[in-house]
């Protein structure tokens, strides 16, 4: 199992007494493993071994398919995205969605950044539209982050965790990142708990689209 997940965005103030600055990052260690433990537990009740629910993308338990008619539902949400349009989740239903959960605080979220923006691009031609949702995260931080990694689909901004907390209620979130794949009718058919590659991706994408990157159908 990886364990490549940041659960919380830096804290502290460089002013800080020392003694003050070690404090605050012995606090933000124990809700990292705290948030673990729990990510731990919530995918031991919710996708047990077993099941005929989930199965798991080359016996990575971070990665996993849901079967069809054991899909959660996703959460409708409208946001702002980082160019300060409004934007609305359900404007998506009828497509492949590939949803990541993501901030620019985020050591894992800057090295699965390259893998998404080339799935991105790749996928285009079959259909799938990639959409971010950028946690905690200010709004200079967030634009310098998809300018670096050559980003072009939308992020809408989750400064207070609220869609996140609302897909924590259907699936096991415990921190970013964490990528989500979203079948045409708005269920959650996949995800990857922790930094997504690239043939995750794939094979999640095939199995859900019928389909590989630039739209050729996918084998059995």
């Amino acid at each position: 199992m990886r364990h490549n997940r940041a659960v919380l965005p830096p804290v502290g103030d460089r002013k800080d007494p020392p003694v003050f600055r070690a404090r605050r990052r012995l606090v933000v260690l124990a809700a990292a493993a705290a948030a673990a433990a729990l990510l731990a537990a919530a995918l031991l009740v919710v996708l047990p071994r077993g099941s005929s629910a989930v199965s798991y993308v080359d016996g990575n338990d971070q990665a996993v398919l849901y079967t069809a008619g054991h899909r959660p539902l996703a959460p409708d949400f409208t946001a702002t995205t980082l160019t300060g349009s409004r934007l609305s989740f359900s404007s998506y239903r009828g497509r492949v969605v590939v949803l990541n959960f993501w901030g620019s605080w985020c050591g894992p979220c800057r090295a699965e950044a390259p893998a998404l923006a080339v799935a991105a691009q790749q996928y285009r031609p079959s259909g799938v539209a990639f959409l971010g949702v950028d946690v905690r995260d200010t709004p200079a931080s967030a634009e310098a982050f998809v300018r670096d990694y050559g980003i072009t689909y939308p992020s809408v901004s989750d400064a207070s965790s609220v869609i996140t907390l609302d897909f924590t209620a259907v699936v096991p979130i415990a921190g970013t990142p964490t990528t989500l794949v979203i079948d045409r009718t708005g269920h959650i058919a996949g995800a990857v708990f922790g930094a997504a590659t690239y043939p995750e991706l794939a094979t999640i994408l095939a199995r859900v689209t019928g389909k590989t990157a630039g739209g050729t159908v996918a084998g059995p």
